[in-house]
């Protein structure tokens, strides 16, 4: 596919992005062994301000994954573990009485920071879970009837561990909604494990010997600048849409394979292709969006937005493969 005569960032400006993008990869890469896919969605993520939700048994380097972003961007990290008994206030933030001034201040909680990591997230009660609502959504909290603005960039990771189901609550579909992407990850090869190893003899993951920074937060705010000028063609806008209207009327697209599917996702899903599509065209050293973005992105994007029912579960119906046979109904542009 062609370059579009419209694009609009010149030369200078997309040297200078993809050397910013270059060097906090390269960062990405010195501390998580292998994880490809997983880096480049922590990317996605950090240039679209879109939330991500990682799931995994335990040890596959999604803490260290998320502390690596923050350093590599010089921003300021939190990790919440979420347990049953935490409370929305632990995580807002709360008005303390102070005695001595007879007055009620305001302590701000770990979510107002640049990465935030929520660890476990379906440990948490259905009341902590929906007090991250508006920070995801609205970039803001409100504590005590005054609102208190989100740093920028502000980006959420939140993790899960899908073998252990006891002591759990199911996220609700309005919270998984709010992340842009769900990524699964897989154990490393044997190489690859290899590799860790070797740089855990290295010292490399030792506390107090991180690299110096890849980047400023005002370079990653002017790289989430320029990925919303990436451009995208209206084919492939309507292409992109198409994909998450078929899982509304799946009938049409998978015949028999769409008695499976509950719910299909809602317009926020379109915003969220969008979005990601334009990252991953900029990730890739291209600055207009491609129809292999929109494919690539698919299971990554919508996994969480499809409600299976009952019979799915019971016949052990994957949602990644229903995702994959309505990207083969649909035309490509």
């Amino acid at each position: 596919m062609a370059q579009p005569a419209s694009a609009p960032a010149n030369t200078q400006e997309i040297s200078h992005a993809q050397s910013i993008l270059k060097e906090v990869q390269q960062y990405l890469d010195h501390y998580v062994v292998g994880q490809a896919r997983l880096r480049e969605t922590l990317v996605l993520g950090l240039l679209t301000g879109g939330h991500l939700l990682l799931e995994s048994v335990p040890g596959l380097a999604k803490t260290t994954a998320a502390s690596a972003l923050a350093n590599a961007v010089a921003g300021k990290f939190a990790r919440i573990q979420c347990t049953p008994d935490l409370l929305p206030s632990d995580i807002i933030g709360s008005q303390i009485y102070n005695a001595s001034a007879g007055t009620f201040e305001t302590r701000l909680g770990p979510v107002h920071a640049n990465i935030v990591l929520l660890d476990e997230i379906n440990r948490s009660s259905a009341k902590t879970q929906s007090a991250m609502l508006e920070a995801m959504q609205e970039k803001q909290t409100t504590i005590g009837g005054a609102r208190f603005d989100l740093p920028a960039p502000f980006l959420v990771m939140a993790t899960q561990n899908p073998i252990e189901q006891e002591g759990t609550y199911q996220l609700p579909e309005a919270q998984l909604d709010r992340f842009m992407i769900k990524d699964v990850l897989d154990y490393p090869t044997l190489e690859e494990e290899m590799e860790i190893l070797r740089r855990l003899d290295a010292g490399v993951f030792d506390s107090g010997a991180a690299e110096a920074s890849a980047c400023t937060l005002d370079d990653v705010r002017a790289l989430q600048k320029y990925a919303r000028s990436i451009y995208i063609d209206p084919a492939i806008t309507r292409y992109l849409v198409e994909v998450v209207a078929a899982t509304r009327s799946a009938a049409r697209y998978i015949g028999p394979l769409a008695r499976f599917i509950e719910c299909g996702a809602s317009p926020r899903a379109s915003i969220a292709f969008t979005n990601a599509a334009r990252a991953l065209a900029m990730v890739r050293g291209r600055n207009y969006v491609i129809p292999e973005d929109v494919k690539d992105l698919a299971i990554r994007i919508l996994r969480h937005r499809i409600l299976l029912n009952f019979e799915a579960v019971a016949e052990n119906v994957p949602v990644e493969h229903l995702i994959a046979e309505l990207l083969k109904s649909i035309r490509t542009p």
